[in-house]
């Protein structure tokens, strides 16, 4: 396979990272991964190698910090396009620490932008963003589409990704040579098929699915459904759950977009990255248990404040514009969860 060129990935061994490294290698990129194991750990990194049977050139360091950040570009200055995922991203944890959010989750974006330009004289950014940029959405406005209205954000760590989103589309208006992407996720969800890569969190999971899959390990004693008194078909709040596999390809998309010099698209455009149906949460509890056939002890809770009653996505202009689409059943996606559940935990 022809090698396309260089593509950095900031926040290289976190979730969707790990990913999308993975995809951009079997697509014929090289890579460079930068990052600090804030939200990660080092042994990803091995488990990406056992994936792609490479070497990953790889550099410890923290975006936010300008000098250290452009070691990268000294030392690979054939980077082509960036595809930024560095940032924190704990909601509660940003609303008891604002400023720390908007300092690394802004400042390692602008440092990318500078050093874009100034090390390699042109940029190319697929920014992660979220659904999240458009809180509570009206129901005539579902599913919902890339024109929808942003709304204000409720913690800071979703403000950050508003105001990302508007540094780089105030940068390519000003910067001829500055081309961006902003995804804008759903609810990813999944592992790697190897088992190899997966979703880690650490501590009690704010995510569902990981709770799902350690309450059928025996990490957690029973599994915790916030609310089932909301106004959907079965009570339970509603999403858009996207394989990390199937994400991780729309940002190859993305990044082959970007640098196509044929391309006279927007400079700054927006995709919203989903499946296209809504899958309430009772029913993903339920797929779960069908596929595995693992027993799950499960009970309803108070709901949840904050949580967004339902949401998924028009994925129409990805499928048309990126001619991306998500392609995995969710049988296949859960099973693939729960095999790297067994695989950490040691489970035969």
């Amino acid at each position: 396979m022809k090698n396309k060129g260089r593509v950095l990935v900031t926040g290289a061994t976190g979730y969707i990272g790990s990913h999308t490294i993975v995809e951009l290698i079997n697509a014929g990129y090289d890579v460079v991964g930068v990052d600090n194991f804030h939200n990660s750990s080092p042994s990803v990194l091995d488990s990406i190698e056992k994936i792609v049977h490479k070497t990953i050139p790889f550099i410890c360091l923290d975006c936010s910090n300008k000098e250290d950040f452009e070691r990268v570009f000294d030392q690979y200055p054939d980077i082509i396009a960036a595809i930024h995922f560095a940032a924190y991203k704990a909601v509660g944890e940003s609303v008891s620490k604002p400023i720390d959010y908007f300092r690394n989750n802004l400042q390692s974006l602008i440092n990318l932008i500078e050093l874009s330009y100034s090390k390699c004289g042109k940029g190319a950014i697929v920014f992660s963003s979220s659904c999240t940029v458009y809180g509570e959405p009206d129901p005539e406005n579902l599913p919902i589409s890339e024109s929808a209205p942003v709304k204000e954000a409720t913690s800071p760590y979703g403000r950050t990704k508003q105001m990302c989103e508007d540094i780089l589309k105030d940068s390519t208006k000003a910067y001829p040579w500055l081309k961006a992407i902003a995804l804008r996720y759903f609810n990813p969800i999944g592992a790697h098929p190897s088992a190899l890569i997966g979703e880690m969190p650490s501590g009690v999971p704010q995510n569902l699915v990981p709770f799902i899959t350690q309450t059928a390990a025996g990490v957690r004693q029973e599994l915790k459904i916030w609310g089932n008194d909301y106004d959907t078909p079965d009570g339970t709040c509603i999403r858009d759950y996207i394989y990390v596999c199937d994400l991780a390809k729309a940002h190859i998309a993305a990044v082959e977009r970007l640098i196509d010099e044929n391309n006279s698209a927007d400079k700054f455009e927006i995709f919203n990255i989903g499946t296209g149906k809504g899958l309430s949460v009772l029913e993903l509890v339920q797929n779960f248990i069908k596929t595995t056939a693992v027993t799950l002890p499960y009970s309803f809770a108070q709901r949840r404040p904050g949580d967004v009653v339902k949401v998924w996505a028009d994925p129409s202009k990805a499928n048309e514009v990126l001619g991306w689409s998500a392609q995995t059943p969710i049988e296949d996606i859960l099973l693939s969860a729960w095999n790297w559940e067994k695989k950490v935990r040691g489970i035969q």
